[in-house]
This record gives structure tokens, C-alpha cells and sequence, in this order.
């Protein structure tokens, strides 16, 4: 059967059907979908395009199972099943008797709004729903297989920036595209091999590969992410730093780069992937250029396919960054202060709490107590600190400002950080943070569900040894 009449033969099913389930239609360039109640229903259209070939029953039964087993893993409440369609063109029906005329992926409809992208739009996102984003894609990313061999090679990560360009050009004046295609060369000369050591590491993995913020939901019980790529396995096996970085490019895209860098930090303080940073820019600027590319074929308004490529063009140019230390004593505001700084710098903050536990094979809310292990002692401490300097010059090298949330009670701490800031040729601020004591005592028997395990006890050790900023360091010390 030609294309055009097996189209038009599927379009006539599909209509059928939208009146036997009185369903709404929603109509992609590769797919019907249907929402009837609480239902929805993803028909694959009978096409061969250049990414996709669902020409055959065959191969769009085969593309509907495969879409329920991949987004099963971060979407299991909404993926429900593969449903045949039965009956006739004419008259048709869902698991019925018979043969099967079609396939369609079965999910479970969510509320209208409920998508990060309306939400963000509607400035209703929560902290709290990037941060349970944050935690599922950690663990998503830690757990999907690592059998990467064949994919993300450097050529195709270079060839596919590259294809993503030439695709976004109409929206870029012919300055800006020599500009973004003189940058791809030369950074993707630069990562060879940071590309060739990560898929050796096992970092590339059976990822997502479409995690744009409309692909990502608020539900009753957290948050998910569906709609992952089925179609071509290239496109989901991928480096875990390009499927966090889609999310945090359309976060920036759409005017919350404080959400882009909470996201981030997020998925960093859990998965200890910093190593990855100095791929970071280059990924975040080839999923910029992706979505611009689809809003021109999609035919959005202009202004939306140039919003991605100004951000794609943003990020090749990088601020001056800064290095950012704490200082205080624990319970007295460190966390909360530099949460915000890095929302508002776009930094990445390494919490010693944080990295005092992963040098101890711990994950972040790991009670290391219970495993008998003292992370406070001073070999401990020296240890932690060494971590975060070599950490911080790593991504102060990849262009980011970096904030050390550490309580740096010691001057030659802070000395050290402030070698390090001159190493960098970066600005040293000093985040001071104060409170009574009787607060401090408070906030520490209070506090709970948290990555520092410092007590009143850990409290009264500090207090006892802690230098006082000097006059000089005072001058150091950022208004707030």
C-alpha cells in the first residue's frame, strides 16, 4: 500500500474512533493522540521520514512496545499498556475481538496544566517539583543500562551539533552561524577526549534523549518525564551530561535559569558528576539548537525558534566567573545562602556536607553513624577540603562560578581558597553567615532529612576552634 492511502486510510480510523470515544485529537507530524476521560491513546502514523520509518503494522506494533518499556522507567503511573484496535475502519473498538487493524499506546490522561512548560509559563512551578525532577533523573540516570558501545562516539556527537545547526540556520543571521559553527569546531576538538574517556567510563547510557520541559509533568504523587525517544536508539543512548542538560537548556530558554542551575546542582549533589562539566556547555548549546530547529519545522512563530538559538549563542560566550565561599558555623544559614546565590549566579555549589559523604562511599542522606564511621575528625576534614578545591578548579576552569558551601572556620582554608580564586585569575566573595547561639542550638535539634549530620555536639568542637574572619577578609565578605 502507498503511503498517502495507508494515511488516509489510518486518518479515517482515527476519526472513527475520536467519535466512538468522544475523544479530543491532538495531531503531531508523526503521531495522533486521544484523549477520551482519563485516557489517552498514541496512534503512530503510517510514515517514513528521515529519523523514522512506521511504514508497516509491524514496525508500529514493535515502536508501541518499545515506547511502554522506556517510559515505563520514569513515567510508570502514566503508561498503561498497548491496546489493539479491532472492529472495522468504519467501526471501531478497543481490544476487541478479531484482528488488530492498529496499535496504540495506552496512558492514563493527566490534568490540562500540569506540564512544566504551562507551568513555568503560568509561574507556578515549584522549587520543590525541580527538585523531585532533580532526585528522579539522578536515579533514573544511575540505574539505566551502560551499554553504550556504538553510540555517542566524538564524530557523531560532533556530527549531530553540527546537524542541529544546519537545521536552526534559517533562524540565525549568516554572523551568528559561522560564529556557532567556528565554536562547535573548535570545542568539539577540545572534548575528544572527555567524549572518548566517558563512553569508556560507561557514562553513556539508554537515557530519555527528549527531556524538554514539555515532555515533563507534575502528578498527584511527584513528578515524571515521558514521551521518551523510541523511534531511534542513537538518539536515547547518550551521554547522561546531554540528557540532564536538555532539561536545564529549556529551564534557561524559557526564563528560569535560577530552576536550570537548582536542577543542576540537584542532579549533581546526587550523582557526583562534576567531572562532566566542561561537556556541559557544549551539550546545553546542541539542545538549544535542536529545539530551534523543531519550532521552524513545527512552524512556531519566529520569535520562538530564535529564543532557543539566542540561548545557544549565550552560551557560548561565558561571564567571568567568580568562586564563592561560606563561612559559619553549622546551622547558621550556609546551605540557604548559597542556594541562592547559585540560583542567581548560575554556579555550581559543592556542599562539603555533600562530598564529605561520597569520599565515604555514602549517598547524601546516608546516616554515617549508624555505619560506624566519624566524618568530622580532622583527617576527614582535610580530606573533604582537598576534594572541593580540586572540584571547584575544575569547573571554575569550564567557565562556571563556583560556590563552596564549607564552614572555612580556619584562615589557612580560606587562604587556600583564595590561591585558588588567583590561580583562576576569578573574583574570591565570602558568604558570612551568623546567628545567636541559642538559634544554632535550635536549628541543629530541629533539623532533620538533610545532608549534614552536624549536631549541637559537632557545634561546640567548632566553636572552639574557629578563626574569625580578619579585617582583610572582611573586605571580602558579600552584602546580602
Amino acid at each position: 500500500m502507498q503511503t498517502s492511502d495507508a494515511i488516509t486510510l489510518a486518518r479515517a480510523l482515527v476519526s472513527a474512533l475520536v467519535r466512538v470515544l468522544h475523544a479530543q485529537l491532538i495531531e503531531t507530524h508523526i503521531s495522533w493522540v486521544l484523549l477520551a476521560g482519563d485516557h489517552a491513546y498514541k496512534i503512530k502514523k503510517p510514515v517514513k521520514l528521515p529519523f523514522v520509518d512506521y511504514q508497516s503494522p509491524e514496525a508500529r506494533r514493535n515502536f508501541c512496545e518499545e515506547e511502554l518499556r522506556l517510559n515505563k522507567r520514569l513515567a510508570p503511573s502514566l503508561y498503561l499498556g498497548v491496546t489493539r484496535i479491532t472492529g472495522s475502519h468504519r467501526a471501531p473498538s478497543l481490544d476487541g475481538p478479531g484482528a488488530a487493524l492498529e496499535y496504540a499506546v495506552h496512558m492514563k490522561r493527566f490534568a490540562a496544566g500540569a506540564l512544566f512548560g504551562e507551568r513555568v509559563a503560568a509561574q507556578s512551578l515549584d522549587a520543590s517539583e525541580v527538585d523531585a525532577l532533580a532526585a528522579l533523573l539522578a536515579e533514573f540516570h544511575e540505574r539505566a543500562p551502560r551499554d553504550g558501545a556504538g553510540f555517542a562516539t566524538p564524530a557523531r556527537r560532533h556530527a549531530v551539533a553540527v546537524a542541529a545547526l544546519e537545521g536552526a540556520a534559517a533562524a540565525a543571521t549568516g554572523a551568528e552561524f559561522a560564529q556557532l559553527c567556528q565554536w562547535i569546531e573548535a570545542e568539539a576538538a577540545a572534548l575528544e577526549p572527555l567524549w572518548t574517556a566517558r563512553l569508556a567510563d560507561g557514562h553513556v547510557r539508554e537515557c530519555h534523549g527528549d527531556l524538554h520541559l514539555d515532555n515533563i509533568v507534575a502528578l498527584e504523587g511527584g513528578v515524571a518525564a515521558f514521551d521518551c525517544i523510541e523511534f531511534d536508539p542513537a538518539l536515547r543512548w547518550i551521554d547522561v551530561i546531554d540528557d540532564i542538560a536538555f532539561a536545564v537548556m529549556d529551564f534557561a530558554a524559557r526564563g528560569r535559569p535560577d530552576f536550570a542551575f537548582r536542577l543542576l546542582n540537584g542532579w549533581l549533589d546526587r550523582t557526583g558528576d562534576q567531572a562532566a562539566l566542561p561537556a556541559l556547555r557544549f551539550a546545553v548549546v546542541g539542545r538549544a539548537l535542536v529545539r530551534a530547529q523543531i519550532e521552524r519545522l513545527r512552524g512556531s512563530d519566529a520569535g520562538t525558534a530564535r529564543r532557543y538559538l539566542d540561548l545557544a549563542l549565550a552560551w557560548t560566550r561565558p561571564r567571568l566567573p567568580h568562586l564563592f565561599i561560606t563561612h559559619g558555623l553549622p546551622g547558621s544559614g550556609k546551605t540557604h545562602e548559597s542556594q541562592r546565590v547559585l540560583e542567581r549566579e548560575g554556579a555550581i555549589r559543592l556542599r562539603s556536607d555533600v562530598e564529605r559523604k561520597r569520599l565515604f562511599g555514602l549517598a547524601m542522606l546516608d546516616d554515617s553513624r549508624a555505619k560506624g564511621l566519624d566524618l568530622y575528625g580532622k583527617d576527614a576534614t582535610q580530606r573533604t577540603y582537598e576534594h572541593l578545591f580540586a572540584t571547584a578548579r575544575l569547573a571554575l576552569q569550564a567557565g562556571y562560578p563556583v560556590v563552596l558551601d564549607a564552614a572555612f572556620l580556619q584562615r589557612d582554608e580560606r587562604l587556600r581558597a583564595l590561591t585558588l580564586a588567583h590561580d583562576c585569575s576569578v573574583p574570591l566573595a565570602i558568604i558570612a553567615c551568623e546567628a545567636p547561639l541559642h538559634v544554632l542550638r535550635e536549628r541543629l535539634l530541629a533539623r532533620h532529612g538533610d545532608a549534614s549530620e552536624a549536631d549541637v555536639n559537632v557545634l561546640d568542637q567548632l566553636r572552639e576552634v574557629a578563626e574569625p574572619l580578619s579585617e582583610l577578609e572582611r573586605t571580602l565578605v558579600q552584602a546580602r
